[in-house]
């Protein structure tokens, strides 16, 4: 059982974060997450299993744009000209996030959990999938105008799935 978040993570969550931290240590790889709108969330579900600290190697919460930029070496321009929640962004933190670690697999996130500007939409959370010296997998979800907590929960889901797949059919173990 988690220890930190499991009063309010669904036995769901827990038993995918498990699953995931069990696979990763038998293959040997190790986790990296870039994390905005989760504001470290995963980094804290995937630190709170015992016994499975080996599986992840670090967590980077890049919540404001000028940590984007100085701890995965995203380019203010690209996060000006796509914007902060987008593919290209989500991409580039996920490959920042191996590039600034030693872990095998990252998951980047970036979104909108609560209220969006006038022009953006509430929900809309973008995710990117980094394997060292492999592909990049993204999902764009569109999650509707739910409040932080849910929106946040849904993330966990979704990123836990996406790392698990990329353990998977990493080589190894």
């Amino acid at each position: 059982m988690t220890e930190t978040l499991s009063a309010t993570m669904p036995g769901d969550v827990e038993a995918l974060t498990h699953a995931l931290l069990e696979r990763a240590a038998a293959k040997d790889i190790s986790l990296v997450t870039a994390e905005s709108c989760t504001g470290g969330m995963l980094a804290s579900l995937l630190t709170d299993v015992e016994g499975a600290s080996h599986a992840f190697e670090r967590g980077f919460v890049t919540y404001s744009e000028p940590a984007k930029c100085e701890l995965l070496g995203l380019s203010q321009a690209m996060i000006d000209d796509c914007g902060a929640v987008s593919e290209p962004v989500a991409r580039a933190m996920a490959a920042g996030a191996l590039a600034a670690s030693h872990g095998d697999v990252a998951l980047a996130i970036t979104g909108f959990a609560g209220p969006a500007g006038p022009n953006d939409e509430q929900g809309l959370v973008h995710f990117a999938c980094a394997v060292r010296d492999g592909p990049v997998a993204h999902r764009e979800v569109h999650l509707g105008p739910l409040p932080r907590g849910p929106i946040r929960i849904a993330c966990m889901r979704i990123a836990l799935e996406m790392l698990r797949e990329a353990v998977e059919a990493r080589s190894g173990g």
